[in-house]
């Protein structure tokens, strides 16, 4: 047996939609943390109405932000997998499949960049990203649509031998610069080191990471922690009332390089969109979030 594009096409498209009507349990239990340890009493009404907006989004079916963003992926086909088909085009009809019949209908966020032009397709579209995983018999898919408000304050810069507390500091420039319009509280993915495109993607990567789980090597942690603690300190507060909780993590990954060292911040909101699931060769699927 193996793999269909019939069946990858139908678990993207779940995953997509099943992103845009709930949040992520992990996500939910960090609001209702932040309400416990949050200090400002508007802070913490705004939280308490962020909490029942999503219970009420998922209870009923509805979305849970009216901005849906555009389609992105990561799949990890396992060295042991069997497929068949063409696998970035059975993502794309799964898109275009649930644009035809979704309820209620999504805005059309996805744009040429050089003409502006709005729609459906485009070109890339969906974005999909592939990695191989070693000793793995199934293909991991993780959905996680990109919004505006997270996904204009992203930034990357390159820095030539820095130091921790360099590295500390442009990341805390760029969360101030972007403040409260990614939507806090929000989710922070650092990526440092390896090249630019690398780092990009490890940033990224970081925001996907389990609200919780903190990176395995104590020099990593430690910084994530010191990151997470200033971040609060900013003041920002859940969607800007001020508060204690700008932020619900800040996870970093890293990679050796050369003397030269990308450093790449990017942000999840609130509702820290991503669903994940994996399929394996006899045509189990697993939804994993």
């Amino acid at each position: 047996m193996s793999i269909t594009p019939e069946l990858i096409k139908s678990v993207s498209a779940q995953l997509y939609e099943r992103s845009l009507r709930r949040i992520p349990s992990d996500a939910m239990a960090a609001l209702k943390n932040a309400d416990v340890a949050e200090t400002s009493e508007t802070a913490r009404h705004t939280l308490r109405i962020m909490i029942k907006s999503a219970e009420a989004a998922e209870s009923g079916g509805h979305f849970v932000c009216s901005d849906s963003g555009v389609p992105v992926f990561f799949v990890r086909v396992g060295t042991q997998a069997r497929f068949s088909g063409n696998v970035r085009q059975a993502i794309t009809e799964g898109f275009d499949e649930l644009v035809a019949t979704i309820q209620p209908p999504l805005l059309p966020h996805v744009t040429n960049p050089l003409t502006n032009e709005r729609g459906y397709k485009g070109k890339g579209m969906p974005i999909v990203t592939f990695d191989m995983e070693d000793g793995s018999d199934c293909m991991d898919i993780t959905c996680s649509p990109k919004a505006l408000g997270s996904g204009r304050w992203a930034a990357l810069e390159i820095f030539s031998f820095p130091d921790l507390r360099t590295i500390e500091r442009y990341v805390l420039d760029v969360v101030m610069r972007a403040g409260s319009q990614p939507c806090p509280p929000v989710v922070i993915g650092v990526g440092i080191g390896g090249t630019f495109d690398y780092a990009a993607k490890m940033a990224k990567e970081a925001t996907l990471r389990p609200i919780g789980q903190t990176h395995p090597e104590a020099l990593v942690a430690d910084m994530e922690q010191r990151l997470l603690q200033a971040v609060n300190q900013m003041g920002f507060g859940p969607m800007g009332t001020g508060g204690d909780s700008s932020a619900s993590a800040v996870h970093v990954n890293y990679a050796a390089g050369h003397g030269f060292t990308p450093v790449a911040v990017a942000f999840n909101c609130w509702i820290n969109r991503r669903t994940r699931a994996r399929i394996f060769n006899d045509g189990r699927v697993e939804m994993v979030e």
